[in-house]
């Protein structure tokens, strides 16, 4: 059985992590999205899974801020998480996401946030209800947020400005 190995990425892997990102989705936007976060500086924390010494899975937490009446709180956002498509359902996407929280609890984070499938991402502890007095363009119930600790439940969300949005 072949291991998965997971670590940081590094700028030798760009090239691989945009194949990973356009394979998974079927088109280029999540992996410009991923490059459009790394020029602005707002990437967080950035790991990749390898197989074989091959790269097959790839996940991105971004800065995202909540402000609130007169001050900002910062949180990460979740995305993208990118499986190669031969590889999905065997656990990669789930150990890159467990294996970031676990980094960004020890670097201090508080609260993360995605907008993704709710089934999905329940499994790691995100829920809408967390996420649900945020104001967002992105708001309803793929909108969830997981605290590891006292973070704002209320404000407005303001991702990067790779997203488009405010």
């Amino acid at each position: 059985m072949t291991e998965t190995g997971i670590r940081k990425a590094v700028a030798a892997d760009r090239a691989a992590i945009f194949s990973v990102e356009e394979a998974a989705f079927a088109r280029k936007d999540e992996a410009e999205l991923v490059e459009a976060i790394r020029r602005d500086g707002d990437a967080v924390l950035e790991l990749v899974a390898e197989r074989d010494r091959v790269l097959v899975g790839h996940v991105l937490f971004s800065r995202l801020c909540v402000e609130t009446a007169g001050s900002r709180f910062a949180a990460v956002a979740l995305a993208p998480v990118a499986v190669a498509p031969g590889l999905q359902g065997r656990g990669i996407g789930t150990a890159l996401i467990r294996d970031g929280h676990r980094r960004l609890r020890a670097a201090g984070e508080r609260l993360s946030v995605v907008l993704g499938d709710p089934a999905y991402y329940g499994r790691f502890g995100y829920t809408h209800r967390r996420a649900a007095g945020f104001d967002s363009l992105f708001q309803g119930d793929a909108l969830q947020a997981l605290a590891w600790d006292a973070a704002p439940e209320t404000g407005r969300l303001v991702y990067p400005r790779a997203f488009g949005v405010g």
